[in-house]
């Protein structure tokens, strides 16, 4: 390998591309199949920071404007057209299939402008999970990382040196690099185990992997004397066949599985040689025809997934066909769209060019703000099932119980955002029925689960003249004392360390403290070390919880795990029969017998609560799983949940109030002789 060829095209580059952008559809078909192959996005980071640092180095640019409108205008051409494109048609394409487009819409609007990472992270999206696989631009957060890189990046460059030929620019560049790699690297591992979206979509956790590429680059042209001895006695091969052995990685050691492939891939670039058998691999016709469209395909590739998961599935059958159009899509894309657009002068100056990108831009997000706004649902070619209320954002509307005569006011009764610390709560306004006068008061804590079953009371109140309050705190743990690392971490701590403790002293003797949370984070379907010291906190924590209100009277009724219908891969108005997915569509419905297997350990410790007394559990599993398998519908064929995250519906909580009413109507035990009027001496027991 000679110095000239770090400089000029590489095809083996393009045949490596095509080895990340394969494994990424493998991975996204099937993750059985490929487990670590999303990191294919991370052979990219690396790639794209070798290029890039080439790009900059053999500018011709002699100031800092021509070197940054230079750069810009080459990373606008190359990237905008395809992503408009695509962006458009597939926004086009889900408003037929998707009757609440809104999240892959405002998804789609980030991606444009290079901050579709952030916005997935607001979301707190979990990559691996449903949601994210039902937003058509999810996979975009790649290229925002990538985009905030680029802002970043030509500064350094030029601050440094390097791009001005200096003499002690390469190695100025690699110490500025270097110590933002180490920062990045460490915040990658830290952040993995505390914040895992965080680690997964921020530039400050990917910047390591981007540098790994430029300090490549750097290596090879700066340090060749010393570096290239070495180099020649790897075997580019074994280097090859240890990074692809590396995307079988289980997703539970991500972070290694992540650490190896940036190292590999890094090593790979620098050490393949002419002549030698990887080298022949990736420059074989196939491979480098794949990686130059790999950019569309790429973009492509999930559209086809995705909306397939909306309308046909995916199947053996299916595969081909959609292997097909991702490829003629792309290869489209490239073609007419991309290629041209690179080639062709948009503008003689430059800064007019970079603002016709700007404007397309612009126009582009107009458009999806359209289909958002003015049309929302309007180009939904499905039925809509008939329910009370859809969506997320339903579970903040305010309750009306049916004398009219009482309301819940819904966003007061909830934390939403860490923001809103300090926010008061007050009594009346989460009250259902007279708090003053009932015979039982209920006090119904937990996170954005607790607000879906507002509609489970009315009974209990007009028929036993309860009241029951109502709060929630979304993200929130079940119990006090669980480690909370959420986006809604602060909210948490607020919540349980002072509006719980406030509310609580307001109980009496007889009275009822009821939480409802989404509890599957203690089912997971592969258990681990983490999932059995959960259900440590959780038997420890209700039993603290237990033993402070008991001392005051006060019982406490915990709802068991519902099935997993988050992992179902769907969302109301596909669960219900449609004319475009009579394949299946998305829908992945667990079995009754394998939903108990997996909560059969939760369920366990809570009996054994229970069973001490120390507990009342309200298990609604038959209402919301009446069948041999648990789907979206009731035994009645109402839909039980409101959204893909399986916030049950008021249907559903409607159908569920004679259980809750039966526990929370049982009789009373005995109350300690010096009970007094009201629970003073609550203590968070962190």
């Amino acid at each position: 390998m000679t110095s000239k060829a770090v400089y000029d095209y590489r095809p083996e580059i393009d045949g490596l591309r095509a080895v990340a952008v394969i494994s990424v559809i493998i991975n996204h078909f099937n993750k059985d199949l490929l487990p670590s192959g999303y990191l294919g996005v991370d052979i990219f980071f690396v790639i794209s920071g070798y290029v890039i640092t080439g790009s900059l180095h053999n500018t011709s640019d002699k100031t800092f404007a021509d070197l940054f409108l230079g750069f810009y205008l080459r990373r606008i051409k190359r990237l905008v057209p395809a992503l408009i494109l695509c962006v458009l048609i597939t926004s086009l394409l889900i408003c037929l299939f998707d009757s609440t487009p809104g999240v892959s819409l405002e998804t789609g609007i980030a991606s444009l402008f290079g901050v579709s990472n952030l916005y997935l992270l607001s979301q707190a999206t979990n990559y691996f999970g449903v949601s994210a696989q039902l937003n058509v631009f999810t996979h975009t957060w790649s290229l925002g990382v990538e985009e905030q890189f680029y802002v970043l990046f030509p500064f350094i460059v030029w601050l440094t040196g390097f791009a001005r030929q200096r003499r002690r620019g390469p190695g100025n560049l690699c110490l500025a690099i270097g110590l933002l790699a180490l920062f990045s690297f460490i915040v990658f591992v830290r952040r993995s185990n505390v914040h895992n979206p965080a680690a997964f979509f921020l530039l400050q956790t990917r910047f390591w992997e981007l540098s790994a590429g430029c300090l490549t680059f750097v290596g090879l042209n700066s340090a060749r004397h010393f570096v290239l001895p070495l180099l020649m006695r790897v075997r580019s091969l074994v280097v090859m066949v240890g990074l692809i052995a590396a995307l079988f990685i289980p997703v539970e050691f991500s972070v290694y599985g992540t650490i190896c492939v940036v190292l590999l891939t890094a090593l790979l670039v620098a050490s393949i040689r002419p002549q030698t058998a990887a080298y022949k691999i990736l420059v074989h016709s196939t491979a480098v025809y794949i990686g130059r469209i790999s950019y569309s395909l790429y973009l492509w590739h999930w559209s086809v997934v995705s909306i397939s998961r909306w309308t046909v599935g995916i199947h053996l059958w299916s595969v081909p066909l959609q292997l097909a159009l991702m490829l003629l899509l792309a290869d489209a894309s490239f073609r007419y769209v991309e290629r041209p657009m690179r080639r062709v002068e948009w503008s003689p100056v430059r800064w007019i060019s970079i603002g016709y990108g700007f404007v397309s831009l612009v126009v582009a997000a107009v458009v999806l703000v359209v289909l958002e706004i003015p049309l929302s649902g309007r180009l939904y070619t499905g039925k809509l099932p008939k329910f009370v209320a859809a969506v997320v954002p339903s579970l903040t509307e305010i309750y009306r119980m049916s004398d009219g005569l009482s309301s819940w006011q819904g966003k007061t009764c909830i934390l939403s955002y860490n923001s809103q610390v300090e926010k008061t709560f007050p009594i009346d306004e989460c009250t259902l029925g007279d708090f003053v006068s009932a015979k039982r008061r209920v006090l119904v804590l937990g996170n954005s689960f607790s607000a879906a079953f507002v509609p489970a009371f009315d009974q209990l109140v007009l028929s036993d003249k309860y009241s029951v309050t109502i709060t929630s705190s979304w993200g929130a743990s079940p119990v006090p004392g669980i480690r909370n690392d959420s986006p809604l971490d602060k909210a948490n701590n607020y919540y349980w360390n002072t509006v719980v403790p406030s509310l609580v002293s307001h109980l009496r003797a007889g009275d009822w403290v009821f939480l409802i949370n989404d509890m599957a984070e203690f089912s997971p379907e592969r258990p681990s070390l983490r999932s059995e010291q959960g259900l440590i906190q959780l038997r420890v924590g209700l039993a603290t919880l237990s033993g402070q209100l008991s001392e005051h009277g006060v019982r406490l009724a915990v709802l068991d795990g519902l099935p997993f219908a988050r992992e179902a891969n769907c969302v109301p108005a596909v669960a219900a029969s449609q004319w475009f997915n009579k394949f299946g569509g998305p829908c992945y419905f667990i079995p009754k017998e394998q939903t108990l297997s997996r909560r059969a350990k939760l369920n366990g410790t809570l009996s054994e609560l229970q069973s001490q007394g120390t507990i009342s559990i309200v298990d609604l599993i038959d209402i919301f799983c009446p069948r041999k398998t648990c789907t979206y519908e009731a035994i009645d064929g109402q839909m039980l949940y409101r959204d893909a995250w399986s916030h049950p519906s008021v249907e559903a909580a409607r159908l569920s109030a004679p259980l809750i009413r039966d526990v929370l109507t049982a009789p009373v035990s005995v109350v300690p002789p010096e009970r007094p009027d009201a629970v003073t001496g609550f203590r968070d027991p962190r």
